[in-house]
Parts: C-alpha cells; structure tokens; sequence
C-alpha cells in the first residue's frame, strides 16, 4: 500500500486550471446554441440532421457576411448603421445594369464591390478626420443608400440572366445526400479571411488596441485613424458582398430588401459574444451568433404556430440578456484587475484612474 502523497512546506500549491476569462463570452454562446439545437432536436422529428444544420448556412450566408464586417466595427468601439442599405442598393446596382443596361455580370459584381469599399472608406474618412460619431454618419449612410435605390426604382427589378441564376442553382454535394450553395463557400471563406486578420496581423491587433483604449493605442504609436478608415472600409466591402450573395439567394433587386438588416448583423455580433463598447470579441463568435438566429427561426419554422415576427422577439430578449451579461462580465473583470494591484491606501487613485491621469496631458495627439 503507497503512502499518500505530500507536500513540502513552503512548496505552492500547483495551480488550478481554470477557463480564461476572456474566453467566457465566447463559451456561453457556443453553450447556447448547441443547448438550443439540442432542444430542437428533441422536440421535432427530422430537426436533428445534416440538412437542417447546413442550411442555417444557406439561409444564412449573407447574414455572416455582413456580420464579419460589423464584428471589426463593434470591436474598434464603433457602430455601422448602413450595411442593410448598401446590400439593398448593391442589390438595385446589380439588377438595373444586368437587366436594363445589358452589363456582364462579372464586371457588375467587381463594381457593386468598389462600390460598397468606397462607400465604406467615405464614412471612415467622416468618421476620422471630421470627429463626428460613427452612429450619425452611418445614419446619415443608411438614408442616402435607401434613398438611391428608389433613384433607381421604386418597384422590385427581377433577375433572369443566365449567370446570376445558374449560380444561384448550383449546389455543392456533401455526405448523406446533402448539399450547400455556392453562398455558403463565400461566406466560409470570408470568415477565414477575417479569423486570420483578426488575430494574425497588425492591422487586428491595431484594431482590438482601438476598441481597448483609443488613446492608448496613440500613445503606443499604432496606426489609429488609418486603421478605422480602413474597418469601414472593410465593413462596406463585406456588406456589397453580402450584397452580391443577397441577389444570388434572391435573384431580384429591390429598395426594400434586407430592412432593418443592421440589426440584425449587430444583433448576431453581440450574441456572439463581442462586447457593444469595444475592445473584446471573437470573429468565430460572431459565426455562432448568425446560427443562433438561425436556429430560432428553423424552430419556429418547424413548431409551425408562431408567427416568424417571435424571432424578432426572442432575438430582443437574447440580446438584452448578452448585454446585461456583458456588463456583469465587465465589472467582474475591473474588479479583478483592481484587487490583483493590492489593496489602495488612502486618497489612492485605482489603477485605471491613474493612467487615465498621466495620459490626460498628451490627449491632443493624432493617429497616425
């Protein structure tokens, strides 16, 4: 028999493993959804397959898109209100010059592109140089893309060229005789595009620096109003390509097409478990975000009593709880912050309050 197993005095005990907190977020949503399709799976017959989850992608393609962009966004500290209209007016672009203008689809799919980046790039450079808040130009974004779709037409344009629809056809074979759209190829891929910038080049780091603390992202020399000119960039580029896969998936153009789309995207981008004021947040988060939207509409879809507007209700609920959820988490993480720094004495400023301090005189900076 072996003697139990001690400890020398003095010796520390090992350490606990233990989640990192920043890793938290992310869990609760991958938690939630597969809480969520497991419910489904349970409650309908047929719910649990390869199918139904494929096409949460399918369904879903461009909502991604569009969310990977505002994901950049969100974590800079900003906010972009125009997606849901450049998609709208990328839709509009395509449909007129296809159908009515006789274009080649090619060259109209590179030109909505250059045109949702320099829509992007606009705003950023408003954004940046002007020191007018990202909600209100955005805003302003939004009303000016909706309103230059009904310059275009006030009736919805429909697409029969032979490229958009075969496209829009074809269907890329998986195991268990399933399939996926060429959107969904699309998509994957700029959510790879995007893990990699995220969180393998400067420009990322630049970008989580932003959300962190702006001016200390000054002070440490960092490209700052480069980098947001080019987030919006980035943004606009994702929501004419969220745009082009729209039409696929729609195969018309139309002014009222993805209304109130921002919502969505930012609502996927939080759920997601990005944090609204910035700083923190993860690309594939945001991914499982859009399949938590879609898995509440294939649920009610498949519980066949509700009305489809209960996604927008559930969708609201679970966005105010991520919220309140983001604030505990906050104010957990300050507060571990201010107790690994020791006990303050008296009159002693926190941790964070004194560096706001020595970095007030030297505010006046410019990015570079």
């Amino acid at each position: 028999m072996s003697a139990p197993a001690t400890t020398t005095p003095g010796t520390p005990a090992p350490p606990r493993r233990r989640l990192d907190a920043r890793f938290l977020p992310l869990a609760v949503t991958v938690a939630l959804f597969l809480l969520m399709f497991g419910a489904g799976s349970l409650a309908f017959d047929g719910f649990f397959s390869l199918q139904v989850f494929l096409n949460l992608f399918v369904d879903n393609a461009f909502l991604v898109i569009t969310a990977v962009g505002m994901t950049f966004v969100i974590v800079s500290g900003g906010i972009d209100l125009s997606v849901g209209s450049v998609i709208a007016l990328t839709t509009m672009v395509s449909a007129a010059l296809v159908e009515h203008h006789g274009w080649s689809p090619p060259l109209v799919i590179a030109l909505v592109l250059a045109m949702g980046a320099a829509f992007g790039l606009v705003q950023g450079l408003i954004i940046q140089y002007f020191r007018i808040q990202a909600f209100i130009v955005t805003l302003a974004g939004m009303f000016l893309a909706r309103g230059l779709c009904y310059l275009i037409s006030i009736n919805s344009i429909g697409i029969t060229n032979p490229f958009f629809t075969d496209v829009s056809a074809i269907r890329l074979p998986l195991p268990l005789e399933t399939s996926v759209s060429v959107n969904v190829v699309i998509a994957l891929v700029v959510l790879l595009v995007a893990i990699y910038l995220a969180h393998q080049t400067r420009f990322g780091r630049t970008v989580y620096a932003i959300g962190g603390n702006e001016q200390s992202a000054l002070l440490m020399g960092l490209p700052v109003a480069r980098t947001k000119v080019l987030i919006y960039t980035f943004s606009g580029f994702c929501s004419a390509l969220a745009g082009v896969t729209f039409t696929f998936y729609m195969l018309s153009g139309y002014g009222l097409h993805a209304l109130g789309f921002e919502m969505d995207a930012i609502a996927a981008v939080v759920v997601g478990g990005t944090l609204l004021n910035g700083g923190s947040g993860w690309v594939i988060g945001t991914l499982f975000g859009v399949l938590i939207t879609g898995t509440i509409q294939t649920l009610i879809m498949f519980q066949g009593e509700l009305s489809s507007w209960w996604t927008k209700i559930v969708i609201g609920l679970l966005l105010l709880v991520f919220c309140l959820l983001q604030r505990a988490f906050e104010g957990g993480t300050r507060r571990r912050r201010w107790l690994a720094g020791g006990a303050p004495r008296a009159g002693a400023a926190r941790p964070d309050e004194a560096a706001s301090e020595a970095a007030a005189p030297q505010r006046t900076g410019t990015g570079s």
